[in-house]
């Protein structure tokens, strides 16, 4: 017979081969789970720093200067013929043109200085005067002794002989080749300004002045031109150096050494009046230059302090347009010279010492600075794509190639103010296109940043009240029965594609929003107030008929009351309207209160955005209320505090990193949203907190314009800058949120 301590406890093996080869194949297993975990997150974690160094490299070649390479040198072609009054280049860079001071025209090769064509002055006279109308309309004025001005144009002729390309270079007379009688005296300075209507030229004498004015006139009948010719004499002025027609013919700017300007108006032409006078220089200088940039509107004055300063017409009080210094640039020495490129906002100076600067005028900045020749420089000149430059000294002609790809770029022209040509005072304005080829590209970025910060407050002051305070009711006071239905049923509203939002919210949300404007802001303050009057009357009434609702559904019985304050509100909409607004709300808004109002505005983006990001923030705020531990909330009860004590004292801050997290990531999908801010906005890029505005997003931005964009173009590099930024912008925020979820998570954790 056996006692009980005979009896041995089976021993285990765990060493049988079949729970070796299964410990293995786990350890397998979690080798292979460990590292498919690592590379999938090295791989996002490449991917973001790829995108990175991308964006990066595509906006790089923006911030970097310019260079300059010389390409050829030799002696200036037909030397003979005295030294240059003008250098210019065709298109393509391989035929220059040269005006002497005998009044001829010479043609050359700029790869080797061979002279390709001579055309001699037209009249046998020597010529007192010349000067550009411009670089672009290539028309050439000749100034007489006897007062007449003979009209040139520098053209070529491309033809391609056995597919090989040739280029010829012509004079052509666009007002005959007889000279215009402009005066009766020697014209000693000249500026012409023509158009498609006249022509318009101003001469200027050792006593007196004139102006003549040719009208073109179509006779419908023969269809022949006709020319008419107006005449008047101005007042004279002393010490004049330079003579400038506007592009438009309104004034003209007559300009001596000293620097004091005289602006006159010729609107009327039967009665030239002096309009102002303009002192130019801030010390004592000479001038040594005045010209137009490209476009024709800002006036560029070059001094013998090495400063260039522009100026452009302002509308003054009065509507009346004032000649305003803009801003300017200086150089360590005095200028000799000055170039305007024919297609940017750019030009260079050349100084006493031969260095050769190019800047911007619209940013203000400098992208070359360079030592090119000596003392004996006196003449420079861009080629019509502004990839070249000619240079002119004691030696001969150069010719240089230039890099200088994005010179409109600089910080200050990204995110600060800018004085752009037309406007009354520096602005933030992005624009970048215009139908006219002397538009000024205006690149500002700090529109499209305030836009998409407004557009992303409007929707979160929306999103984040209605989400949160949805997600601690379904979480914690929710029927567990209903709130199994309702969350699957708001998360499934992230799946609504944006697009679809925006389509409604831009052709019926919007239009009916501005319908009923009356019964919205009435919705707004009436809704909330009715439901707390409802909720209070709901407490009052007898448990009986309280206990009908089983404890958890009492949300149900708001959407019935609900309903009815919006259609309330919508029914007493005209009342309102008529009886507080004189019956025209919008117009109350816009003439009263003196506030913009567009259709599709940031009170549509903040309901239809909103709309949006709710199901994000509710989505995670739910979870991280409803993952906080029975046992906080079972234990504070039982201690004593009330529901709400306990979901505000014990079960928010425990949820808090998460809540602080839903918010954030509710906030990314906000600031990056693109159909819904493009679909339901006017899509302007302004800098109005507004609320009846509407912005431009960087996101919308970018979906706008990026299909349209010239890749390489400065417009295509700053668009990826924008994204950069939306991409910098985007990190920062989730740089933050982590770390004050990892601080909420610290603090409440022992709880």
């Amino acid at each position: 017979m056996t006692t009980p301590t005979d009896h041995q406890m089976p021993e285990l093996d765990f060493n049988t081969p079949a729970l070796k080869r299964h410990r293995k194949l786990r350890a397998l297993k979690d080798r292979m789970t460990g590292m498919g975990i690592a590379i999938g997150g090295c791989s996002v974690i490449l991917a973001v720093l790829l995108i990175c160094f991308y964006l990066l490299y595509e906006v790089a070649p923006l911030f970097m200067g310019a260079s300059i390479e010389a390409k050829a040198s030799y002696s200036l072609p037909a030397e003979e013929q005295g030294e240059s009054l003008y250098l210019t280049a065709e298109e393509q860079s391989e035929i220059g043109m040269r005006v002497t001071t005998n009044g001829s025209i010479i043609f050359f090769s700029i790869a080797d200085g061979k002279v390709l064509n001579t055309v001699a002055n037209p009249r046998q006279q020597a010529i007192t005067s010349f000067t550009v109308e411009s670089d672009t309309s290539r028309l050439l004025a000749f100034g007489y002794e006897d007062g007449k001005v003979v009209i040139a144009q520098h053209n070529y002729r491309i033809s391609y002989p056995d597919g090989v390309r040739q280029i010829l270079p012509v004079v052509e007379y666009p007002y005959g080749e007889e000279a215009i009688s402009v005066a009766d005296f020697a014209i000693k300075e000249l500026a012409v300004r023509d158009a498609e209507d006249g022509l318009t030229i101003a001469a200027l004498g050792d006593t007196q002045n004139a102006v003549l004015r040719v009208t073109r006139d179509v006779n419908f009948i023969t269809e022949e031109v006709e020319l008419t010719e107006q005449r008047e004499s101005i007042p004279f002025i002393d010490d004049v150096v330079s003579v400038l027609v506007s592009g438009d013919q309104r004034y003209l700017y007559i300009a001596t050494s000293k620097g004091e300007l005289s602006e006159f108006d010729l609107r009327d032409f039967d009665n030239v009046s002096l309009k102002d006078n303009i002192s130019l220089f801030k010390e004592p200088a000479n001038l040594v230059s005045m010209t137009y940039l490209l476009g024709k509107s800002s006036l560029m004055i070059a001094d013998s302090s090495g400063r260039v300063s522009q100026w452009f017409n302002v509308r003054a009080e009065g509507n009346e347009e004032k000649l305003t210094f803009i801003r300017d640039i200086k150089q360590p020495t005095a200028i000799d010279n000055i170039a305007m490129e024919q297609r940017r906002k750019g030009f260079a100076t050349l100084d006493d010492r031969g260095v050769v600067a190019i800047y911007n005028a619209t940013s203000t900045r400098q992208v070359i600075d360079e030592k090119l020749s000596d003392s004996s420089a006196r003449m420079i000149s861009f080629t019509p794509r502004a990839n070249g430059l000619l240079l002119e000294d004691g030696k001969g002609l150069h010719f240089y190639y230039v890099d200088n790809e994005h010179p409109e770029v600089s910080w200050s022209s990204l995110w600060g103010q800018v004085w752009y040509e037309g406007y009354q005072e520096p602005t933030y304005t992005w624009q970048s296109s215009a139908a006219n080829n002397d538009f000024e590209p205006k690149y500002s970025l700090m529109p499209l940043a305030f836009g998409t910060l407004k557009a992303a407050f409007y929707a979160m002051l929306m999103a984040v009240p209605l989400a949160i305070c949805g997600a601690i009711y379904t979480a914690y006071f929710m029927a567990p029965a209903l709130r199994r239905k309702i969350k699957p049923v708001i998360e499934l509203m992230e799946a609504l594609p944006t697009v679809i939002l925006g389509f409604l919210a831009g052709l019926f949300f919007a239009p009916f929003l501005e319908e009923n404007l009356a019964a919205t802001f009435s919705i707004l303050f009436i809704l909330p107030l009715g439901i707390l009057l409802f909720a209070y009357l709901w407490s009052r009434l007898p448990l009986k008929l309280r206990w009908l609702v089983p404890e958890g559904w009492q949300p149900l019985v708001l959407i019935p009351v609900i309903i009815f304050l919006a259609w309330g509100c919508l029914v007493l909409s005209p009342f309102i309207e008529l009886n507080f607004f004189g019956g025209n709300i919008r117009g109350w808004i816009t003439h009263d209160l003196g506030i913009t109002f567009d259709q599709r505005n940031a009170l549509v983006v903040g309901f239809a955005m909103g709309f949006a990001v709710i199901p994000t923030i509710f989505s995670i705020t739910e979870d991280a209320i409803f993952s906080v531990p029975k046992a906080l909330t079972q234990g504070s009860l039982a201690l004593g505090a009330t529901y709400w004590q306990t979901m505000t004292r014990v079960v928010l801050p425990t949820a808090s990193p998460g809540i602080f997290s839903a918010v954030m990531i509710g906030m990314g999908r906000a600031v990056g949203e693109t159909m819904i801010v493009l679909m339901a906005t006017g899509n302007t890029p302004i800098m109005d907190f507004n609320i009846f505005e509407g912005m431009r997003t960087l996101a919308a931005n970018l979906a706008v314009e990026v299909p349209e964009s010239e890749v390489g173009s400065s417009h295509y590099r700053i668009l990826f800058l924008a994204a950069f930024v939306l991409f910098v912008f985007t990190f920062v925020v989730n740089t933050i949120a982590e770390t004050v979820r990892q601080h909420l998570r610290k603090k409440y954790g022992s709880l």
